[in-house]
């Protein structure tokens, strides 16, 4: 397996930046790259590393932990406690930061589905039912 993909914070994208920490924590955790009781950064390290305010960081946090997802103890620091299990969500968090970088850019919405149309190259008919 290699290695998995960093947390990046876009501040253009139209995205909160909390809500893009929580939604790729959330990725990684619905794709096996960070597996159940996996630890993750502190607060602050994550914070300093994104270059993005330690509130940001903790608000994600709070929000995974108030969905079951993480555990924050005082021994073991912030760990996976779960699996999100609705996929669904993770698919809405895609949709939600897509809709979020297509309005920065100025796109309206039907040239947002027309790019992802496009991006479903031979399912076009399936996607037009």
């Amino acid at each position: 397996m290699s290695a998995p993909p960093r947390i990046v914070v876009d501040v253009d994208s139209g995205v909160p930046p909390w809500r893009q920490v929580r939604d790729q924590i959330t990725r990684l955790i619905v794709h096996g790259w960070l597996p159940t009781g996996a630890r993750l950064p502190t607060i602050r390290q994550l914070a300093g590393d994104l270059g993005i305010a330690p509130g940001t960081v903790a608000r994600a946090y709070r929000e995974l932990e108030a969905g079951g997802v993480l555990s924050t103890g005082r021994r073991q620091g912030t760990v996976v406690a779960s699996v999100p299990a609705a996929a669904p969500n993770a698919l809405q968090a895609a949709a939600a930061e897509f809709a979020g970088t297509a309005r920065a850019l100025g796109v309206d919405v039907e040239a947002a589905v027309a790019a992802v149309r496009a991006a479903y190259p031979g399912e076009a008919a399936y996607l037009d039912e």
